[in-house]
C-alpha cells in the first residue's frame, strides 16, 4: 500500500494536487493520504509577547482554515486522509512528516513561475526536491501572474540600470 504525504495550504494550486490525488486513489484505492498544513512560527519578539495557548491556538485555527477545502474534497471523494498540522519552517517539517510517517513520495501543488522568480526566490518546491529522501510529485497549477512575468523582470532590469548607472 502506498503511503504519501500531501502538503496543502489551501490555496488553488495546492487544491489542484489534492484533485489529482484523488484521481490517483481511484485508480489505486489502498492509498493512505497524510494531508499536512505547516504555519510558521511566530517571531522571537512577538512569542515573548504572546502566550503559548494563545499561539497554539492561532495556528490551530489558521491550519484548519487551510486544510478545510482539501478536506471537504478528499471527504466526498471517500479517500481516507490523516490530517497534520506542524508550525516551523515549511520544508524541515515536510521532510520530517514524509520520514516520521514513512511516506513512499511527496505530492504537492505549485505555482508557475517565470525563470527569473524561480531564480531570486526561494521555491519551497526545489528545497523539497533537493533534499527530500523519497521523489516529488509536482502537479503544476495556474500561469505566473502578469505582475510575475512582466513586472518583476521589469523592476529587476530597472534596479540593475539604476545600479550600472550608479557606477
Amino acid at each position: 500500500m502506498a503511503n504519501l504525504l500531501l502538503p496543502c495550504d489551501g490555496s488553488p494550486n495546492a487544491l489542484r494536487a489534492v484533485r489529482h490525488v484523488i484521481a490517483e486513489h481511484r485508480r489505486e484505492p489502498g492509498l493512505r493520504v497524510h494531508l499536512l498544513n505547516v504555519q510558521p512560527a511566530f517571531s522571537a519578539y512577538v512569542a515573548r509577547h504572546v502566550s503559548r495557548e494563545v499561539r497554539a491556538d492561532f495556528h490551530r485555527e489558521r491550519s484548519s482554515v487551510a486544510l478545510e477545502p482539501a478536506r471537504r474534497l478528499l471527504a466526498e471523494a471517500g479517500v481516507e486522509h490523516h490530517v497534520h498540522a506542524e508550525v516551523g519552517d515549511r520544508v524541515g517539517c515536510i521532510l520530517a512528516a514524509a520520514r516520521r510517517l514513512r511516506c513512499d513520495r511527496i505530492v504537492m501543488g505549485t505555482a508557475r513561475r517565470s525563470p527569473l522568480v524561480r531564480a531570486i526566490g526561494q521555491s519551497l518546491t526545489g528545497a523539497l526536491i533537493e533534499r527530500a529522501d523519497v521523489p516529488v510529485e509536482v502537479i503544476v497549477g495556474d500561469q505566473a501572474s502578469a505582475l510575475e512575468r512582466i513586472g518583476i523582470p521589469a523592476s529587476v532590469g530597472a534596479g540593475a540600470a539604476l545600479l550600472w548607472a550608479a557606477n
